[in-house]
């Protein structure tokens, strides 16, 4: 569901095979990104690439996931938002409390 790779030292974390992020899957996405901050300074991206649907619960883990690296002194980012999903952040003013890019490229050059 889940695939993982580094670039640069970051932590570049993708849906695979997966057009919703809903409460069938939110609590094992949940899991799984959290434990990439039990090391302190982790910079994580989570790539949204295929997403074009995200529910409350969703939503839910991603302020839980940006609360777990502000306390972990860590680096939580979003990149290759749907314009579908992105009408949401923006309609739950969510898109400025999260770092959005619009490509990985731009993601990943932010941490420099």
């Amino acid at each position: 569901m889940l695939k993982t790779e580094k670039i640069n030292n970051i932590d570049v974390v993708t849906f695979e095979g997966v057009k919703k992020f809903n409460a069938l899957i939110t609590e094992k996405v949940k899991e799984e990104l959290t434990q990439f901050f039990e090391e302190p300074n982790t910079k994580l991206i989570l790539n949204l690439k295929g997403i074009n649907y995200v529910d409350s619960s969703g939503f839910g883990v991603f302020l839980s996931i940006m609360k777990t690296a502000n306390n972990n002194y860590g680096y939580f980012k979003l990149c290759n938002i749907s314009l579908e999903v992105m009408e949401l952040f923006k309609l739950l003013q969510l898109h400025n409390i999260f770092e959005i890019y619009a490509d990985l490229d731009d993601c990943i050059k932010s941490f420099s």
